[in-house]
């Protein structure tokens, strides 16, 4: 993953330049909060699969770098109205922006960043482009809900939850590829392609960060062991545990998630409990089995080091550990 950053290091600095320009504004508090959570160690995924999307379609003029900049204050819209919805505490290890500014800013800001963004969208001028975010933007908007109405429901099947996380995540990631290609010279065949791509990528990434929730190094993935189940989200790793527990396991996990917090003692059993009945094992093979998918789709472009570098980062989805 290293040599694709470095590869593509040139574009992704001026990315970050555009961030600057972009939270331009009369109102000081809003590039305050805007710069808080844009350098608070994101991966700039969304961003660096657009370039490679553009390159690889053979697109080499001066409209990515903005697009990718705009993708990426659209994934931190939604970072920051997720942590007041879920009242975190925590950002990246960083204390979330709510914790610092209380959730009315949090909430203004999230939507100037997501006005903005369309604003610069409308500049740029390409209707293909403008549709592409606004069915990304909404269907991430039903995730959100879609996901609030699962909150602690143990019942929550697979494919309830996989629609979760292809509205919640996996669809700005696939709107980034989409928007690459619409930006080379691409039909529509390969146009699909690397939309199919990014969703794949993308589901893998949520399945990946469902099971570092439970088996991830807190200093390194920034958030305490069982933070999502803690706030009542039943993720992958929880459903296939629970499809394997036994009455008295469900029913402590029943008793969990209506409890406001979880202690050290409830953080330790959660962690034992989904690694032990599989959870863990079973999201991970799924992520692994997308990853492998989304390798395949790029089957459709030749051979070059934009595709190889396509793959590199499907790899780099389930092999990080933050």
């Amino acid at each position: 993953m290293a040599a694709v950053v470095r590869m593509m290091e040139a574009e992704l600095a001026a990315v970050e330049r555009q961030f600057e320009r972009n939270l331009d504004s009369r109102v000081p508090l809003i590039q305050t909060v805007g710069r808080y959570v844009l350098t608070s160690g994101g991966k700039r995924i969304r961003p660096l699969l657009l370039l490679l999307s553009a390159r690889l379609c053979g697109y080499r003029g001066d409209r990515a770098v903005p697009l990718a900049s705009i993708v990426e204050f659209i994934h931190t819209a939604t970072l920051l109205h997720d942590d007041v919805v879920d009242d975190a505490d925590l950002r990246r290890g960083q204390k979330s922006a709510n914790t610092v500014w209380g959730n009315e800013a949090t909430v203004l800001v999230g939507d100037f960043l997501f006005s903005k963004s369309f604003s610069l969208m409308v500049g740029d001028g390409d209707l293909r482009v403008l549709r592409a975010m606004a069915d990304a933007t909404t269907a991430l908007a039903e995730g959100e809900i879609l996901e609030l109405l699962k909150t602690c429901d143990l019942d929550v099947t697979v494919e309830e939850y996989l629609d979760v996380i292809r509205n919640k995540t996996a669809v700005l990631i696939a709107a980034a590829c989409e928007v690459g290609a619409l930006l080379g010279v691409a039909d529509e065949g390969r146009v699909a392609a690397l939309k199919g791509y990014g969703m794949d990528v993308g589901i893998a990434f949520q399945l990946v960060d469902d099971c570092l929730d439970f088996v991830g190094d807190r200093e390194r993935f920034g958030k305490p062991v069982g933070a999502d189940l803690e706030e009542g989200k039943i993720t992958l790793p929880v459903i296939h545990a629970l499809g394997a527990a036994t009455d008295e396991e469900r029913d402590r996990v029943a008793r969990l998630v209506e409890q406001d917090a979880f202690s050290d003692d409830d953080r330790a059993w959660v962690r034992e409990f989904v690694v032990r009945r599989g959870g863990v094992d079973a999201a991970l093979g799924m992520a692994r089995d997308r990853v492998e998918q989304a390798k395949a789709r790029l089957a459709a472009f030749p051979a070059c080091p934009e595709r190889e570098a396509l793959g590199v980062v499907a790899d780099y989805v389930v092999a990080r550990d933050r």
